[in-house]
């Protein structure tokens, strides 16, 4: 199943997608709903971000070719995590699809994307073993953790550098039908190809990501899980569109703009 969550004239709602065709629930994937019988078109609404996280969590270095460039581009030798290890995002940061990433002014050239798998928790969740870790996860959708490097290694914490307005495109909508641990994942920098991967070589998975987490902290519906992401990664510039391609998913896509 597919859920999108969209606005049509000024009402917003969740939705089932059936093809180009959205069908309304009065209602959310992460409660109780019912079907209605009203129909939309997909060129007809526009789409939102699929959910807003009561708490937004993101993996930390967790591919093991994205640690060794960032170790690289730090000058140090390359040292995999041995667990794993979660932070946290800001839901202020959080665009839909084909809305614009803003580069801000006194921003420098290192401003970069990265393509990432997005885990949504479907109900609350705690104490779970690995083996029953994925029966809490909705679905999945495609994240672009937007970063601006020099502040990430200047500022003391990633409160600008990761969570600057626009920084966080999210969407187009959840899936609820693939298996996390062998997605291809292709990013495009204005059409060009610039990254490919494959989900089944993350350090640490989704299932041991969402178990440890689970030891420790209550996973909510809506929550968000973002998986990290691997190689290199290069500058973004206005004028560029950055697409984000995940197997099974769908395209996440968003135009660069400078501020004004």
């Amino acid at each position: 199943m597919r859920w999108c969550r969209f606005q049509a004239g000024q009402k917003t709602a969740f939705g089932i997608m059936e093809g180009d065709r959205i069908t309304e629930v009065e209602g959310s994937p992460f409660e109780s709903y019912s079907v209605t019988q009203n129909k939309h078109d997909l060129d007809k609404v526009s789409l939102l971000v699929p959910v807003i996280p009561p708490t937004f969590y993101a993996a930390g270095i967790n591919y093991p070719e994205h640690v060794t460039w960032a170790a690289r581009m730090r000058g140090e030798e390359p040292v995999l995590p041995k667990k794993a290890d979660i932070g946290y995002r800001a839901s202020n940061a959080l665009i839909a699809n084909g809305e614009n990433i803003i580069k801000p002014k006194d921003s420098t050239t290192e401003f970069q994307y990265e393509g990432e798998l997005v885990a949504v928790i479907g109900r609350t969740a705690k104490n779970l073993s690995r083996d029953e870790a994925l029966s809490c996860v909705l679905g999945y959708t495609i994240g672009n953790d937007v970063s601006e490097r020099t502040w990430q290694r200047g500022d003391r914490t990633f409160w600008r550098a990761k969570n600057t307005d626009t920084f966080k495109p999210m969407g187009p909508w959840i899936e609820t039908d693939v298996d996390p641990t062998n997605l291809e994942t292709t990013i495009r920098l204005s059409g060009r190809v610039v990254s490919q991967f494959n989900t089944g070589t993350m350090i640490f998975d989704t299932a041991t990501y969402i178990s440890e987490m689970s030891r420790y902290l209550t996973l909510y519906p809506g929550d968000v899980v973002w998986m990290g992401t691997d190689g290199a990664t290069e500058n973004m510039v206005p004028g560029d569109v950055c697409e984000v391609e995940i197997e099974g998913i769908g395209t996440l896509s968003n135009p660069v703009v400078a501020e004004d």
